[in-house]
């Protein structure tokens, strides 16, 4: 376990590698799940603020299942969720004709119409981050692929020997910033380090 401030990293982050292979899994986290991408609540107010400039982005199934349910609902678990389609996709996805699953939310970021890419929890995963019980200060970073999902991603990590903690990185910065990351990089090589005398 790595403790930077008040969050506290498990030692996979840094010692297990992973590159998205996006061709072999079709981006299927944005369908397979317990519930729609967790939301922190500045990003709702991303939502309401973006919802005009993503909403060409949409299929008809999404725009009707947030105008059903929200932008964005409530899940006992997982607090402020994307709302999803009967369960499946995220509301705010779509199939291309490779049926690789698109973010409406990151192409409207990529032509220019907004400054948030996407949900922070979208863009860390397979890192996922959970807040302690005991503590709120404090925040659990642990590396969690999908055992059948993840493979190809696994796979191509192992093969391109990328940590997950490089894969993502610009992740990583969004939620914490450059000095937490610059800590975290250093960490990582210290244990390489140690590992290798």
């Amino acid at each position: 376990m790595i403790a930077i401030d008040q969050i506290l990293i498990s030692d996979e982050v840094v010692e297990e590698h992973f590159v998205c292979d996006l061709t072999k899994c079709k981006g299927g986290c944005c369908e397979d799940g317990d519930a729609g991408a967790p939301m922190e609540k500045w990003e709702l107010e991303k939502l309401d603020q973006y919802f005009n400039e993503i909403l060409p982005y949409m299929t008809e199934e999404g725009k009707a299942e947030v105008e059903r349910v929200g932008k964005y609902t409530y899940d006992q678990e997982f607090g402020w969720v994307t709302p999803t389609i009967n369960g499946g996709i995220c509301a705010y996805g779509r199939k291309d004709a490779t049926g690789t699953i698109i973010c409406g939310i990151e192409q409207a970021y990529n032509d220019g119409k907004l400054d948030w890419k996407k949900p922070l929890s979208c863009h860390l995963f397979p890192i996922l981050i959970r807040k302690s019980k005991r503590d709120p200060d404090v925040e659990y970073v642990n590396y969690h692929p999908r055992e059948d999902l993840c493979k190809p991603g696994c796979k191509l990590g192992n093969k391109l020997k990328v940590p997950v903690y490089v894969f993502l990185k610009d992740a990583l910065i969004r939620k914490y910033g450059e000095e937490f990351y610059e800590t975290l990089a250093a960490t990582a090589a210290e244990m390489k380090k140690k590992n290798n005398e």
